[in-house]
């Protein structure tokens, strides 16, 4: 999962060596149930491009990482950190 989520950024960047995943497992999500976390860091200056006009971009990255995690029977959630 972690890999996607990095493959998927580095795709949208400048910077693709300045991308880097955070995992945190055990996170009590916004129902109360346990999923893991990934926080999502790119330059400064790619920020933009992660998350797009009104968090489009950043909203589908979200998407595709809770399908991925459904087919393998787990919750995730993204925070893209700064």
């Amino acid at each position: 999962m972690k890999e996607l989520l990095e493959y998927i950024a580095k795709a949208l960047v400048d910077n693709p060596d300045e991308v880097s995943v955070t995992v945190r497992e055990g996170v009590t999500g916004r129902d109360g149930n346990p999923e893991t976390l990934f926080e999502l860091r790119v330059a400064q200056g790619d920020m933009g491009k992660v998350i797009g006009r009104g968090g489009r971009i950043a909203k589908e990255i979200r998407t595709l990482m809770r399908a991925a995690a459904q087919r393998r029977g787990e919750r995730v959630s993204v925070d893209i950190v700064d």
